[in-house]
């Protein structure tokens, strides 16, 4: 009976490799984005599907021209409501969902990576630029606000009332661990267009159990591992898409 259920289950093993082994892998589905030349580092994040919430960035750097992963994989936390199509380097597809204010969604396709920041001095061995941010700082969401998806500061003769100046805003410096260290996304810059979304970063999680409002959240020690890999003659882009929606990417 054993040797019967061997028999039939070899074909379905065999099967299953080969399908395994056809199937292109990250590094070669990344040389066929055609990404800029200049770039020789990736954050890749991978979701299961648009809906996921948890998902994994793997680092990526390019060597005589071929990509390769680099240390392991970090668990991440994306939107509370998955991801959508965002606005930045890549061809946005007409077809499916795209990335709005407010929808709670990570922004997928390929961006740049911006400014780093944090509540006190740069970590050292940081090579990226970096932004302390203070009690008047603040990154603009308001949509009617010609200030939309820009960080902005209160000057310091003005009173410390942001609302003064725009309905909605993100504060850099919060009153919790999330914004201890992060690195702006460059989603929807070039050009900003309102209502497409704002504020996305790279940040410490509330938590492992937690999505983030559309941000990519991770924990503080592989946060700061991921910003110190980080180098700016690299330029360094976030391709953030579900697994199965890299093979497709296009710039």
């Amino acid at each position: 009976m054993k040797r019967f259920y061997l028999r039939q289950l070899l074909p379905l093993m065999m099967l299953v490799g080969l399908l395994s082994a056809c199937s292109p892998r990250p590094e070669q589905q990344l040389a066929e984005i055609n990404l800029p030349t200049t770039t020789t580092q990736v954050l890749l994040v991978t979701t299961p599907d648009w809906e996921a919430t948890e998902a994994t960035l793997q680092r990526m750097e390019k060597r005589a021209e071929v990509w390769h992963p680099m240390g392991d994989a970090i668990p991440v936390r994306v939107g509370r409501n998955g991801l959508g199509w965002g606005a930045g380097l890549h061809t946005n597809p007409s077809a499916g969902v795209q990335k709005q204010e407010g929808d709670g969604k990570a922004p997928a396709g390929v961006f740049r990576l911006g400014t780093a920041f944090g509540y006190d001095a740069a970590p050292q061995g940081l090579q990226m630029p970096y932004r302390t941010a203070t009690e008047r700082d603040y990154f603009v969401d308001a949509v009617d606000s010609a200030d939309y998806n820009q960080w902005r500061s209160v000057n310091a003769d003005q009173p410390n009332t942001p609302k003064q100046h725009w309905a909605s805003f993100e504060r850099m410096r919060r009153d919790d661990h999330q914004y201890e260290y992060g690195m702006v996304v460059e989603h929807n810059t070039q050009p900003i267009t309102p209502g497409r979304g704002s504020a996305i970063f790279l940040h410490v999680w509330l938590d492992p159990q937690t999505p983030t409002s559309g941000c990519t959240g991770m924990d503080r020690e592989h946060l700061l591992e991921v910003l110190r890999w980080l180098q700016p003659n690299a330029n360094p882009l976030l391709v953030q898409v579900p697994a199965a929606e890299l093979g497709r990417l296009s710039l």
